[in-house]
């Protein structure tokens, strides 16, 4: 039984994007294009070549920002900022997910490897925000990204937050790894499941895992 496996859990941590709202919602889409003419006016290459690169640079370095941090001159908080300049009306409110994650026993936060203020919006949209005793994005972890260790532990240190006591929900399976190897509970979300050593759960229904974990029988 879920409640059983996670009767130690007092802190929940949830990515954002493709986690707490449905990738039907296509929201990354537009964070993509925003980001492909980004790396077309910093590199002066063509769309399909600029695209490429920013697909790379997500691949190799985990987003497609620390990959222009790397090898090119930018402005970060710029980059951030236009990026994520997008429209949320694909973005429905959930009250039932918002009531699930506001009973789970504990402290609730989210940490994405997008800004603060775009997730504070995306929590806004969807009704979302009460739900959640802190938000952390990129900035907060230096702009070092998931899924390095040292992203996770400055983040999880300036929250307090005890890993051995935590359980960690994504979308991108890579990011699950650090917090399995920090003693969490990890929980893929997305439509489709993957069998890897780091990740203990798989769901493609947020609501549903949170209501099973919560369910007293």
């Amino acid at each position: 039984m879920l409640r059983l496996d996670f009767r130690h859990i007092r802190h929940w941590v949830f990515d954002l994007d493709n986690t707490l709202y449905p990738p039907a919602a296509r929201l990354f889409d537009q964070i993509e294009t925003r980001m492909t003419d980004f790396v077309m006016r910093v590199t002066g290459q063509d769309k399909p070549c600029a695209d490429r690169l920013r697909r790379l640079y997500w691949a190799e370095h985990g987003t497609t920002l620390a990959g222009l941090m790397a090898n090119h001159t930018v402005d970060a908080e710029q980059f951030l900022h236009e990026v994520h300049d997008i429209d949320f009306s694909a973005l429905r409110p959930d009250p039932h997910l918002a009531e699930l994650i506001a009973a789970l026993p504990g402290r609730k936060i989210v940490y994405t490897n997008g800004s603060a203020p775009y997730a504070a919006k995306v929590l806004k949209a969807r009704g979302l925000d009460a739900a959640f005793d802190a938000i952390y994005g990129v900035e907060h972890a230096g702009l070092v990204p998931k899924p390095q260790h040292a992203a996770f532990e400055r983040v999880f240190r300036m929250d307090a937050l005890d890993p051995r006591q935590g359980a960690m929900f994504e979308d991108d399976p890579r990011n699950l790894c650090a917090p399995h190897q920090m003693g969490m509970r990890t929980v893929h979300v997305a439509p489709a499941p993957q069998t890897q050593p780091h990740i203990h759960y798989h769901t493609d229904d947020l609501a549903d895992f949170l209501q099973r974990v919560l369910d007293p029988g």
